[in-house]
């Protein structure tokens, strides 16, 4: 069972940066896949950046490539997601997620993989 808590959205500049972050607890957090997936206004949620349970791989949907980093600390139980060069199609709610299964190899770009979900952090950008 892993418990996650999203912090760090905001209101920003188009161009600007933001720095999310996801606190897990439960013992098992540094076995599982890690994601982020994101909701915008009247759209479905989707897969952002996962990252492996030991954080040797990443996997970025192409939106976000270049733009954005995915990275874990397994000792402090954190997972962060480094955005760079916001714009407005990036407004939406930002849901941390760890997914079901324990040492998976590969990152799953899929909603039905995930069995643990934080509350979501909003970000917002103006353009």
């Amino acid at each position: 069972q892993v418990q996650l808590i999203e912090s760090g959205g905001g209101l920003v500049q188009a161009g600007d940066s933001l720095r999310l972050s996801c606190a897990a607890s439960g013992r098992t957090f540094s076995r599982h896949v890690m994601a982020w997936f994101r909701q915008g206004p009247g759209k479905e949620r989707e897969f952002v950046a996962g990252i492996t349970w030991n954080g040797a791989d990443t996997y970025y949907a192409d939106f976000v490539k270049g733009r954005f980093t995915i990275s874990r600390d397994n000792a402090k139980n954190m997972v962060s997601l480094q955005m760079n060069s916001l714009n407005a199609e990036d407004t939406a709610v930002y849901y941390c997620a760890a997914d079901r299964a324990e040492f998976a190899r590969t990152i799953a770009p899929m909603l039905t993989g995930f069995g643990f979900w934080g509350q979501g952090t909003q970000v917002t950008v103006s353009s």
